[in-house]
């Protein structure tokens, strides 16, 4: 598959869409590996990813179905929610908490650019694999100060969100992607249309 192929299948693989089958660590240390050359200002490589499978993957998802209890408030809470957390332990083979290391040399969205970008390079090569895949998922709970406690995250550490991977399930159908025309999002100076 070419890079250029691997950008446009590029989807998220929601955890419901995953067989529970456990994605090899060969599989996983690739993908971190090719996380680690995203782009980054004065080289700060502010990406951290906190990778957890089998019981203590367990015992995270129990941590956010606790969160999610505690901080939702009665008017809002959705007991689906739960027992969709609860699924996860049997669909999702890990779950890589995204954070995000601050170096105070370079603005804070810079950092959390590069971080995206070595996001974006996991899915890339989840992919090109055609059979493994993942979710970016970024829940309010996991964005707040309990939950980087749970971590034991140091002050200049932020949460970004779970990364859940897994392994394709037969019965999943690989959505069509879909964009609006690229040329409408763009200006060129001078107006290429203008010349003579």
């Amino acid at each position: 598959m070419t890079l250029e192929e691997s950008i446009r299948r590029r989807r998220s693989l929601y955890p419901k869409q995953m067989s529970g089958e456990k994605v090899p660590i060969e599989v996983l240390e690739k993908m971190l590996e090719m996380a680690n050359w995203a782009p980054t200002h004065l080289n700060t490589e502010p990406w951290r990813f906190k990778v957890f499978a089998e019981e203590d993957k367990d015992r995270l998802l129990d941590h956010c179905k606790n969160s999610y209890v505690v901080q939702t408030p009665a008017a809002l809470f959705n007991h689906t929610k739960i027992e969709k957390l609860e699924e996860r332990k049997k669909q999702v083979s890990h779950i890589i908490v995204i954070c995000m290391q601050r170096n105070n040399l370079i603005p804070e969205f810079e950092e959390i650019a590069a971080t995206a970008m070595a996001v974006q390079n996991m899915w890339l090569y989840l992919t090109k694999t055609l059979k493994y895949g993942g979710y970016w998922s970024t829940p309010a709970y996991a964005l707040d100060s309990d939950f980087a406690a749970f971590l034991h995250l140091s002050e200049s550490e932020r949460c970004l969100g779970l990364f859940y991977v897994g392994t394709r399930s037969l019965e999943s159908i690989e959505s069509k992607g879909q964009r609006g025309e690229w040329a409408k999002k763009v200006s060129f100076y001078p107006n290429k249309q203008s010349k003579n």
